[in-house]
């Protein structure tokens, strides 16, 4: 992608065309439900959360963005306005879903483009775990990532440590669903061994567990410069 081709209309109003359709999709939910999908309110970020994704990426000053798990498009829509709130000339959103053809039936990268965000936007329908590697292997660079994908501890896992090669020093990493045993436990891993920062601020007004009071969401910062650890000093993270 080496330009940014605008809908019709000025500029400024391309944003808030996205900030439409996202509010539209919280307030009534998808155009249609495909036989067998998940449900649009379990599997979709609330639309607080999704506003504090948006204000997030946009005082990191993002242009270039990976985002793992499309579904209904919802954390898709307010990164899109994100990107383009940011102001990078040349926005860039890579959207992996391998489910977003025979789970969702093209639902969530439909209203992608009824936002006009297909000119930012590219999905990838192959899993996270295998394009990520190639991803890395080219030096390809990415100013921050959102992941919702698999929710197995080896997937997401594998997810993180191919982002840290992705997302440039000092990027940010948000997690959905890091109340998940199995998500948290790998998220553990890195903060504790190869020092992601937390920044509960940055999410502060989030979703959270009724029962335990963990955030739905969380958001890293990658450290400045990458630490290389000795083996040797591997620290138990569970």
């Amino acid at each position: 992608m080496s330009s940014m081709v605008q809908p019709d209309g000025a500029a400024g109003e391309w944003p808030e065309e996205v900030a439409a359709v996202r509010r539209e999709l919280a307030e009534h939910g998808p155009p249609r439900s495909p036989d067998g999908a998940p449900d649009f309110a379990t599997v979709t970020l609330p639309e607080r959360d999704c506003d504090q994704v948006r204000d997030l990426l946009v005082d990191e000053g993002v242009g270039t963005v990976v985002e793992i798990g499309l579904a209904y498009a919802g954390s898709a829509l307010a990164i899109g306005e994100a990107l383009l709130r940011a102001g990078s000339a040349t926005p860039r959103h890579v959207v992996i879903d391998p489910f977003q053809y025979t789970a969702y039936d093209g639902v969530g990268w439909e209203l992608l483009c009824s936002a006009g965000l297909d000119d930012v936007a590219e999905l990838v329908t192959e899993p996270s775990q295998q394009f990520l590697g190639r991803l890395a292997g080219v030096g390809f660079a990415a100013d921050a990532a959102f992941v919702d994908g698999s929710h197995h501890f080896h997937n997401v896992f594998v997810d993180l440590h191919f982002l840290g090669e992705i997302v440039r020093p000092g990027g940010i990493v948000l997690l959905d669903d890091v109340w998940w045993p199995s998500v948290g436990a790998a998220a553990a891993y890195f903060e504790t061994n190869l020092g992601w920062h937390p920044l509960p601020d940055a999410l502060a007004d989030g979703t959270t567990d009724p029962d335990s009071g963990r955030p739905r969401t969380r958001a890293y910062r990658l450290p400045a410069p990458p630490p290389t650890p000795d083996f040797k000093e591997f620290r138990p993270f569970c």
